[in-house]
């Protein structure tokens, strides 16, 4: 697999450490991608603390020495079921009532009077949830995702210092949010933690679904093994079968997720995974339930890999999460321009 698209270019395979420049093909983005690199050693390997940018701190929700708590294992054998960001509502009917709060997580924002994405919805799913922990029974149910049945959600995982997943999804996606907005977008969200738990992965896609979004983005970070660094961004296969038919969204999915990867490495300096994806960044998956269910085009992206300490320099920067979202606001924005 390799990008493809007429804004950006193929990031190459990760080097060995005694060779870290991150070489871009074309010689229009090599600079930017250089000094993007120039940055990464600069700010994540040097533990990515920076103050002022970074959210309050939150509870630990695990000790370092105790793994997080597991969904399926994904095909590079992660801690993330990767899947947990889009659905129900734990009791298999996807109504969502159970486990929420006041406020509902499926307002859109107000959309802004002039921007070049006035008129677009933008869906955001942040993935997993702050209180799935404490709701391990709910989220342990089972729901249709079209194929077969799987765990409504998961916990997500943490960094080995006990920063939650969870936690650093809702802070990307409301730095997202905000780049989206200034742009003219409607932005709404699977969840913003105004929920006890979930919701569940069949109804996360369906909220996508009924906004009839334009492009939905399912923010998540990997929980791989030590070693395994880099971002990947995931795409639905092709699957027809049961209640779930990707075919339509298979080509939109495959251009969105290829622009937000290469506006990425962009803004980021980050290189694709060296660990899934072959050096591109890109993924394509058949057994997420968020991606099978989805009738609009829809994307994962791991961010990186918590479990790597410089990964995890970066994941807990606020500085580079400002980054991130960045680099996935230029994707969709290229996306919906085009």
């Amino acid at each position: 697999m390799s990008y493809v698209g007429p804004d950006f270019d193929p990031p190459q395979p990760r080097r060995s450490h005694l060779r870290r420049p991150l070489t871009v093909a074309v010689a229009a983005v090599a600079v930017g991608a250089v000094a993007g690199w120039g940055v990464w050693q600069a700010v994540g390997d040097s533990g990515g603390g920076d103050g002022g940018s970074d959210s309050a701190a939150v509870p630990q929700t695990r000790s370092a020495t105790t793994p997080p708590a597991t969904g399926e294992p994904t095909a590079s054998g992660d801690a993330d079921n990767g899947d947990d960001g889009d659905g129900g509502d734990g009791d298999g009917d996807g109504d969502g009532d159970d486990g929420k709060k006041a406020s509902p997580s499926g307002s859109s924002s107000a959309p802004a009077a002039t921007g070049p994405l006035k008129g677009k919805v933008v869906v955001i799913d942040p993935g997993h949830n702050p209180g799935n922990f404490q709701h391990t029974t709910e989220i342990n149910r089972r729901v249709n995702i079209g194929t077969n049945a799987k765990e409504c959600d998961t916990t997500g995982t943490t960094t080995n210092d006990g920063y939650p997943e969870a936690e650093f999804t809702l802070d990307v996606s409301r730095r997202l949010r905000t780049l989206l907005e200034q742009k003219g977008a409607t932005v709404k969200f699977t969840q913003d933690d105004d929920r006890d738990w979930g919701p569940c992965i069949d109804e996360r896609a369906r909220i996508g679904n009924e906004a009839n979004a334009d492009a939905v983005v399912s923010i998540h970070a990997d929980g791989s093994g030590v070693g395994n660094r880099g971002f990947h961004v995931i795409l639905p296969g092709s699957v027809n079968e049961g209640a779930a038919d990707t075919r339509p969204i298979v080509t939109p999915s495959r251009d969105l997720g290829e622009r937000i990867a290469g506006h990425f490495v962009r803004a980021t300096g980050s290189a694709p995974s060296n660990y899934v994806g072959d050096g591109t960044g890109i993924v394509t998956r058949t057994d997420l339930g968020g991606l099978n269910l989805s009738t609009v085009p829809k994307v994962f992206i791991e961010c990186g890999n918590m479990r790597d300490t410089k990964d995890a320099a970066q994941l807990t920067s606020g500085t580079w999460r400002q980054k991130a979202a960045q680099g996935i606001s230029d994707g969709i924005t290229s996306f919906l321009k085009n």
